[in-house]
């Protein structure tokens, strides 16, 4: 994966490699809900389908799930965790994340439910 000393594009403020790397490469796994959460959006950010596949839950996650070359990814912010600690068995992350497509610039509200399946933690979907 190259640059990966660039920043992050899940706003940590650190580089990749420091950061959501590890995780999008498959060599450690998320500690945390929000962890995960950031490395999805990583994912996204960076076109990383194999790591968005691994990291979402089998019975919710899409038969065919393909990425729009044409968003673009423009920043994140999370406002807010519930539980989803190294010890939770589940949690939430509450997010903004804004992005471009051909029809302007848009934002994604979204409170994130997530799970720990055999040992590590994956994304299940929005909740209320």
């Amino acid at each position: 994966m190259p640059g990966l000393q660039r920043s992050c594009p899940c706003g940590s403020g650190s580089s990749l490699d420091g950061c959501c790397g590890p995780l999008l490469r498959a060599e450690t796994l998320a500690t945390t809900a929000e962890q995960l959460m950031r490395s999805r959006y990583s994912a996204y950010a960076l076109g990383d389908l194999d790591h968005l596949i691994r990291s979402w839950h089998p019975r919710t996650r899409p038969r065919d799930l393909r990425l729009d070359p044409d968003v673009a990814w423009l920043g994140l912010v999370v406002h807010e965790t519930s539980a989803g600690g190294p010890t939770d068995a589940s949690g939430t992350v509450r997010f903004t994340a804004r992005y471009r497509d051909a029809t302007g610039n848009h934002s994604l509200d979204e409170n994130s439910g997530f799970a720990r399946r055999a040992g590590r933690w994956v994304y299940e979907g929005p909740v209320d």
